[in-house]
């Protein structure tokens, strides 16, 4: 009887650690199949004609219409720098230098995956709306509140995650030894 009760229960924690980490696989996944660089993240096989298990995982679990290999990369933070998730209650600045790109947007989006930037701007921060340093480095104050300078003006409260969308890019490709993300700073908190 105590080898029937020991066999059941060995199988219950096999099948437990088996579907927790399938279930982690697909839902999270960084440890697999995810590029991270500070706080920013991507799928670099997102748009590759033979994507890893993992990456396909994500894929299905998502459901959402990514960039093809050739045409660029996504990367999305969910954090701030220092580890923090990103809230609507506190203000931000996104400094330093992005990947070698063609073009690149910014947007915010809910952790539903709608934007939430002020109904009466534009949706999106383009490479080409931004004001640089004269080394190169940019800086994007996003928030609720008015902030001078290059502002993405959000909406609601609650949390949000950035999307960064580099188009025509080699980050990650084994061409660009630029491979350095801005910062995501916090600010004043409400």
């Amino acid at each position: 009887m105590r080898f029937v009760f020991y066999l059941l229960l060995m199988s219950a924690v096999a099948l437990g650690v088996g579907f927790g980490l399938s279930y982690y696989a697909l839902t999270d996944g960084r440890l697999f199949g995810v590029a991270q660089v500070g706080p920013w993240h991507a799928w670099p096989d997102v748009g590759s004609s033979a994507p890893n298990p993992y990456t396909r995982g994500h894929l299905a679990r998502t459901a959402a219409f990514e960039l093809g290999q050739a045409e660029g990369l996504q990367f999305t933070a969910t954090n701030d720098s220092d580890g923090q998730p990103l809230s609507r209650d506190c203000s931000y600045s996104v400094e330093g230098k992005t990947p070698l790109a063609t073009f690149w947007t910014l947007v915010a989006l809910d952790p539903t995956g709608i934007n939430i930037a002020a109904p009466d701007v534009s949706p999106a921060l383009r490479s080409s709306d931004i004001v640089r340093d004269n080394d190169g480095d940019l800086q994007i104050n996003i928030g609720t509140r008015l902030m001078p300078g290059t502002w993405l003006e959000l909406t609601g409260d609650g949390p949000f995650k950035l999307v960064l969308s580099l188009y025509d890019t080699a980050v990650f490709s084994g061409f660009s030894s630029d491979e350095s993300m801005p910062v995501i700073l916090r600010g004043a908190c409400a």
